[in-house]
């Protein structure tokens, strides 16, 4: 392979610095090491966790970094001890429509970055309880995303892998413990989006708050994530599923993914609580807060029957502390979290692929604009206006 044990120059849109529009450098991506891959990446949606960093995280030894990390791509070459992936450097046809990504034939595996790594040994991978991993890079670097450990370079200086994966990028380099490769047929600028958020709703309905048959689900907030939970409730076999959004213009799309109600907190002068009571019988079974906003988690959690009622908190925040009276608890009422929907990357993501390929699992609805890496800025702007549901980037298209 022409590539392989070389360092590769590519495009990546780097972050130099929190606040600031992202700059298309050309970056060096060095060969993987041991138990890593370096993958060529094809496709890469836009989450909001990226503008989190960006705009609101603790941002003290957070950049120079590069962003993404909802990606797929293909396995260019492999370090020593690496036996799972199958390299392959050679794309050997991407069919496309209007610069619109729609297959991918390559000699390597195609493969899905993790941001939740599984290790598979440590006794959080062997937990069926939990997917987090002790060897995870937030173990050591939660506050900031990033790991020290990169394999980028540009203008001399390091450039930090955001959440271990840097999909905003022509090539990454990762552990094979934090890579799930899927199946050869895989459409790569659909199924990137199962590297966060749509499995981190789904999985938050289905395995989080494990909805049962028959029961009444509410989400609060429809961006990707909260639209994913929504679809988890439908497939769940969740008899009412109410959609909270100040944003009206999200609800035909919450409709189509399994929505039977539709609410404005704005449109009503008593609590989101109080209006979800009223047209329940006393509260939902379930709710999922999909914003990363603690008011909303609050509202959550008090729009639940007592007795049994569940919230699961989804949306990403570690900004503000959240509170509630205790008797929502004492009452019965659960409230837990859930990180990337309780999927253990590595064994459950090429399920979920298989799910998308057979029906199960929609994806096409969620994307509602396609771009080049180069329109990034375009893309976070689209989302930090409310304009798009997810924007994916075609990254590599050579």
């Amino acid at each position: 392979m022409a590539t392989a044990g070389k360092v590769i120059k590519c495009r990546a849109a780097v972050a130099w610095e929190p606040n600031a529009p992202l700059v298309i450098e050309e970056i060096e991506v060095a060969p993987p090491q041991e138990n890593e891959i370096r993958i060529k990446v094809i496709a890469t949606g836009v989450c909001h966790t990226d503008l989190y960093h960006l705009y609101e995280g603790k941002h003290e030894g957070g950049f120079p970094a590069v962003l993404g990390h909802e990606g797929a791509g293909i396995v260019e070459s492999v370090g020593p001890r690496v036996t799972e992936f199958k390299p392959g450097d050679k794309v050997l046809s991407i069919y496309s429509v209007f610069d619109t990504c729609v297959h991918v034939h390559s000699t390597g595996d195609k493969v899905i970055p993790l941001f939740v790594s599984q290790c598979r040994e440590c006794r959080f991978c062997k937990n069926p309880k939990s997917n987090h991993c002790e060897r995870s890079w937030a173990c050591e670097r939660y506050a900031v995303m990033c790991d020290t450990d990169s394999r980028f370079t540009c203008r001399g200086k390091v450039i930090l892998q955001f959440m271990g994966t840097s999909t905003f990028s022509e090539y990454t380099v990762m552990n094979q413990m934090a890579v799930a490769k899927i199946h050869d047929d895989a459409r790569l600028d659909r199924v990137c989006l199962l590297g966060c958020g749509i499995s981190t709703g789904y999985g938050a309905a289905i395995n989080t708050a494990k909805v049962e048959p028959g029961s009444v689900c509410a989400v609060f907030g429809l961006g990707a994530v909260g639209l994913a939970a929504v679809m988890g409730c439908k497939n769940a076999g969740a008899s009412r599923i109410i959609a909270v959004d100040i944003d009206e213009k999200k609800f035909e799309k919450a409709k189509i993914l399994g929505a039977t109600d539709c609410v404005n907190p704005k449109a009503h002068t008593k609590p989101i609580n109080e209006v979800l009571a009223g047209i329940t019988n006393g509260g939902v079974d379930f709710s999922l807060e999909c914003v990363g906003n603690v008011g909303v988690m609050r509202s959550a959690l008090e729009s639940c029957v007592k007795g049994w009622g569940v919230s699961v908190l989804v949306g990403w925040t570690d900004l503000s502390d959240f509170s509630a009276r205790p008797i929502q608890l004492i009452s019965g009422k659960t409230w837990k979290g859930s990180l990337f929907g309780g999927f253990k990357g590595k064994d459950d993501v090429p399920k979920l692929v298989l799910d998308y390929m057979s029906g199960h699992v929609k994806l096409d609805e969620f994307v509602t604009h396609t771009m080049k890496l180069d329109q990034v800025n375009d893309a976070i702007h689209l989302m930090k206006t409310g304009g798009c549901i997810r924007t994916v980037l075609n990254v590599s298209s050579k």
